[in-house]
């Protein structure tokens, strides 16, 4: 019984201690979240802008630009995967990477040969354990990305793109990230970033008819100078809203995990102590018994 009791405090102790390590992560997450929420809101607007503007080109000229037309010179796909650096997250990356590998299974049937890039150490290790080959990967900073690793992802996807088919030109660009809605909404999108889809109307709801457009020096000339901004915000915004989604999914997790860490403590507490009365009983038998004996026999 004593051997039990220990085992039951030993126990007791290691999970007051990992509780205490979800308890300071669930913090640092909702620290965190706020301002990933922050940041997720200020990037919106200048996105939209820059599609509008982007829209406004497109709709309004009738240039041939490589970044808005079809390849139909290579069946190449290059996809981004947005996962986490770190685990704790609950079903954060596990869920992205699922979808990714729905994608891969649809464009695969349709014929298409996968280009693989990844952005987090979960991602990362997960296609270097099955053995595929990364064309790219980018690591740290998951719950904080900057405008230069979205930059430097921006400039490997475009490059693909643009490269000539000998040289490992890609027909598509498609990024599997999640999606934050809420606290408790979050969920893995799918989007095809190039060739350009123009989904926004130029004009906001309430404006009126959209207004007439002058490009200067061309319109070519300024698809040559939006379209990479382009690219690199959406980028960059869906980099901030895995990262929102990462932090509220950790919080969440880390939550649960307190929650389960009280319940064991409250469970092994209980058999310690059952333990101990046990042993306090068979010690006052093993005295009853002995007293019985020695007036017995006296």
């Amino acid at each position: 019984m004593g051997g039990q009791q220990r085992v039951y405090r030993q126990r007791i102790r290691s999970t007051q201690s990992l509780k205490k390590i979800f308890r300071a992560m669930e913090l640092i997450a909702a620290s965190r979240i706020g301002k990933a929420r922050g940041r997720v809101e200020q990037a919106a607007p200048y996105a939209q802008a820059i599609t509008r503007a982007i829209s406004a080109v497109a709709t309004h000229s009738s240039v041939d630009h490589p970044l808005t037309s079809e390849r139909t010179d290579t069946k190449r796909v290059a996809m981004l995967v947005i996962t986490a650096d770190r685990g704790m997250a609950g079903a954060y990356s596990a869920n992205v990477i699922r979808e990714a590998e729905r994608l891969r299974e649809r464009l695969t049937e349709a014929g298409h040969e996968i280009v693989q890039f990844a952005s987090g150490r979960r991602g990362v290790s997960y296609y270097t354990f099955r053995r595929r080959e990364l064309a790219g990967q980018w690591t740290g900073g998951s719950d904080s990305p900057n405008h230069e690793v979205a930059r430097e992802i921006a400039q490997a996807l475009l490059a693909r793109f643009t490269a000539p088919v000998d040289e490992g030109g890609v027909s598509e660009l498609h990024i599997v990230y999640t999606h934050f809605s809420s606290m408790v909404s979050q969920e893995p999108r799918v989007i095809r970033l190039l060739p350009l889809e123009i989904v926004e109307g130029v004009a906001e709801p309430g404006e009126g008819v959209a207004p007439l457009y002058d490009f200067e020096p061309s319109a070519e000339a300024v698809l040559d100078a939006l379209l990479p901004r382009y690219v690199e915000a959406r980028i960059y915004s869906c980099l901030l809203q895995a990262a929102a989604s990462e932090l509220a999914n950790r919080q969440r997790a880390m939550n649960t995990a307190v929650s389960n860490a009280e319940d064991i403590i409250r469970n092994y507490t209980r058999l310690a102590n059952s333990a101990r009365q046990a042993e306090i009983t068979q010690e006052i038998s093993e005295i009853v018994s002995g007293a019985d004996a020695l007036a017995a026999a006296s």
